[in-house]
């Protein structure tokens, strides 16, 4: 019988939300037809990609099971999950969600379609007490196109006279058909009118809620199971318009889930046959390595080659709303890198060469990377990180001297490179923000890869004829390298004497300051801190940043100020779990849920760091013990989820069972996070090759084994250093053409010196005060030739004793 189409209570629905960012499963068909990326945690699709991997398109698609006497199940709530992967290194997986009161049991098989963009769900239901005609199973589907939950339109429709539920939003359009007709459909606003609402209050759809405009709207059906047909496939089809979307989805119908599931797990397997053979089975059984390389498959973008996101995940997304467009779906330059770097480890070149051609792409004019950016290029978020705009230099550089960037080929990056050096020695050593996207300063991590990118910049442009441009590029970094410890080493701590050492790297030190002796005398913000809580002397702060001086080759692993940095490191970070030693970020880090388990909201407790293990286990094989490394490994590993997924970070805390934390399990940050599984495929080869896999070499050859020191300090006006080591020449660095106008004798003489450009744009003077004596002062002003102008400014650097 007709029914009269109402408005669905409620508009515009309650504030959306996203999902858990605890993945079980990231799955796509690795086909250019098949724009289609998926995720799933607690036994249900989550958010759906479309038509690109930085684009959500759904929320969650699960299952509600009704039955006699008000019963209701949800099955993301209210089931035991359990989820394996069609095979090792096949992203399409295998589900049973079986009730908790033993009711039923539901069987999936979720992949995308490789000829079309359709998400396919083959599910099965098993009735456990009683039969099949007792239960009504419901599909509740909360569409987020795209990127948010607000300002979506949903409505029951049908394609060609079937039965159809639509929906639309932000010029992309989805449809949901299923291969049993559905039997009553709604559409309706979340927390009022949806289908959960009304299944839960009546234990029936209302099938007049026909359309639910403009806000935060929910899909549901009934499947038309019966006892002689309890399977069905559910197709969830993409497009641009809603008969695009639904045409999808029938023609993945028509093909049927068998043949489209070999077809996916066809191009999955010949992917993965042309990798190294690093496998390893984990403890759980999984190949990790091989769920390692499919994390990075799945991550890549299809329609803009070379990108990929840092996580298909929301981090806490289950807190967090539209004013979170980004995610971690998003490109950020040092994961994309690390990303490249993991390809190259398992033997596919080509991936990383992509990865290069895309940085390429998207860097800016002025030669730095964006901190992280949607996959066409467009920033995020505001900030410079100077490692990120180092990294690419030395991707380029592994990628040169493993013979993937000819001199042909290099030709064709060489104008990246020159722009990023030329950012690098413009606007370094001191970073905008360090690695965690926090604080200004001196970061150990950022230096190391300043350092390395610019001598491997240089070995580029020395294969490129450009012998003058590398000289400098090296001559800088040899600069930066020997005030390292000047800028992040101290001595003589409370913190020292506590480890028993003489000293340590610091997580990160502040810019220069006028009102600090040195860099590391001052204080640091520490992030996501409660009000009042923030500021740090830069000293009392530590993180297993400091090995990265280890990882890129410019301190040997056995350096006395390496190892005690190490002691100290253990002594404030190591956290020990059931899977072995994880380590935290820095000690003081708010970035993480909050003691009871809430949340993180702006503010929390950092939590252990799987990451950083497989950090440590580098440094452990670069000191030559490779046992602990591999004990390392294994916990690394052991901190996966079922398929074999890393996580951002671990609980460490009791079990909270209301909360979903488990001791040493994955906590609600992200997961997968792809920099991890990187970390992971990078230390099989090392492990492997017996060395370091993405160790830069010419740090090591002219640092630690020809011990290469600097005969300059450097002056800038954005490093205006106070005091000149006896023996050094004092560099002048200006981004314009100046006379330098110089005394070492309070202006009784004086001196001129002009400065010269370079091939970075950079204007130099050498001004010849090596011989000045300890205590001595030099003076200097700017004449400034171009507009006339002096600076009317004096500068003063003091001479003092080698240290």
């Amino acid at each position: 019988m007709p029914v009269t189409p109402i408005v669905p209570p409620g508009a515009p629905g309650i504030p959306a939300r996203w999902t858990s960012s605890a993945k079980s499963g990231v799955g796509t068909s690795l086909s250019p037809a098949g724009r289609v990326w998926f995720t799933i945690s607690h036994g249900i699709l989550n958010e759906v990609y479309y038509p690109r991997a930085d684009s959500a398109c759904t929320r969650d698609l699960g299952l509600i099971v009704t039955g006699p006497n008000g019963y209701f199940s949800e099955e993301k709530r209210d089931a035991a999950h359990a989820i394996e992967p069609f095979e090792d290194g096949v992203p399409a997986y295998r589900l049973v969600n079986t009730a908790d009161d033993g009711a039923y049991r539901i069987e999936k098989r979720i992949l995308a379609d490789p000829a079309r963009p359709t998400l396919l769900q083959e599910i099965t239901f098993v009735q456990l007490k009683g039969t099949v005609g007792d239960y009504r199973v419901y599909a509740l589907l909360a569409p987020h196109l795209v990127n948010a939950g607000m300002g979506n339109t949903a409505w029951v429709g049908d394609h060609k006279g079937t039965p159809v539920l639509f929906a639309s939003g932000r010029g992309t359009c989805l449809a949901l058909a299923s291969s049993l007709p559905w039997r009553d459909c709604s559409a309706g606003y979340v927390g009022f009118s949806d289908g959960w609402q009304q299944l839960n209050h009546t234990g029936k759809l209302d099938p007049a809620c026909r359309r639910a405009e403009d806000g935060n709207v929910a899909l549901t059906g009934e499947i038309g199971f019966t006892s002689a047909k309890t399977k069905a496939v559910l197709a969830l089809g993409f497009g641009a318009t809603s008969n695009e979307a639904a045409e999808n989805a029938f023609a993945s119908l028509r093909r049927g889930f068998e043949p489209a599931a070999k077809s996916y797990v066809q191009n999955w397997r010949e992917w993965q046959a042309g990798l190294l053979p690093l496998d390893r089975h984990a403890a759980s059984g999984i190949d990790s390595y091989r769920a390692s390389t499919a994390v990075l498959a799945t991550h890549r973008s299809i329609a803009v080659p070379g990108a990929a996101v840092a996580s298909l995940s929301i981090p806490w997304g289950f807190n967090k709303g539209d004013d979170d467009l980004g995610g971690y779906h998003l490109v950020w330059p040092r994961d994309l890198v690390e990303t490249a770097g993991g390809f190259l480890a398992a033997g596919d070149a080509a991936s990383a060469l992509r990865i290069l051609e895309y940085l390429r792409s998207i860097q800016q004019p002025d030669g730095h990377w964006p901190q992280n950016a949607w996959l066409d290029g467009s920033a995020y978020w505001p900030g410079i990180q100077m490692d990120e705009c180092a990294f690419p230099l030395l991707l380029a550089d592994a990628l040169h001297r493993a013979g993937h960037l000819p001199r042909a080929r290099l030709a064709g990056v060489l104008p990246m490179i020159e722009r990023a050096a030329a950012y690098v020695v413009r606007n370094g050593p001191v970073t905008g923000e360090d690695r965690w996207e926090e604080d200004a300063g001196y970061s150990p991590f950022t230096l190391a890869v300043e350092i390395a990118a610019l001598l491997a910049a240089a070995d580029l442009l020395d294969a490129s004829r450009k012998p003058d441009a590398a000289t400098y590029l090296r001559e800088t970094a040899d600069v930066w390298n020997d005030q390292v410890e000047r800028w992040t080493y101290v001595t003589g701590t409370a913190i020292c004497k506590a480890a028993g050492v003489d000293g340590y790297y610091v997580r990160v030190a502040p810019p220069d300051s006028a009102d600090a002796g040195s860099p590391k005398d001052g204080y640091v913000p520490i992030k996501n801190r409660p009000p009042g809580d923030t500021d740090r002397p830069a000293q009392e702060i530590v993180s297993p940043d400091a090995l990265a001086l280890v990882r890129f080759g410019l301190r040997a692993a056995d350096e006395p100020r390496i190892v005690d940095t190490v002691k100290v490191i253990d002594a404030q970070l190591r956290c020990e779990l059931p899977q072995g030693p994880l380590w935290y970020r820095y000690n003081n880090d708010g970035y993480g849920e909050h003691e009871d388990g809430a949340p993180f909201d702006g503010i929390g407790q950092g939590r252990p760091w799987p990451l950083l293990a497989g950090e440590r286990a580098h440094y452990e094989l670069a000191a030559g013990r490779k046992d602990a490394a591999v004990t390392l490994l294994a916990a690394l590993e052991g901190s996966a989820g079922p398929c074999g997924l890393l996580p951002e970070q671990v609980w460490d805390g009791a079990d909270l069972a209301e909360r979903e934390l488990r001791h040493g399990r994955p906590s609600g940050s992200a997961m997968p996070l792809v920099w991890a599984h990187s970390e992971h495929i990078k230390l099989l080869r090392s492990l492997r090759d017996g060395a370091v896999f993405d160790m830069p070499p010419q740090g090591v050859k002219r640092y630690i084994e020809d011990k290469t020191a600097s005969p300059f300090r450097t002056w800038r006006p954005n490093n205006k250093i106070r005091t000149l080591p006896e023996g050094k020449t004092l560099r002048i660095e200006l981004l314009t053409a100046a006379t330098v106008h110089w005394s070492t004798d309070d202006w009784a003489t004086a001196h001129d010196s002009h400065t010269a450009q370079n091939a970075f744009g950079i204007h130099l003077a050498d001004l010849p005060v090596a011989s000045l004596p300890k205590g001595s002062t030099l003076i200097f002003t700017f004449f400034w030739p171009g507009t006339g102008d002096w600076e009317n400014v004096d500068f003063s650097v003091m001479s003092v004793g080698q240290g």
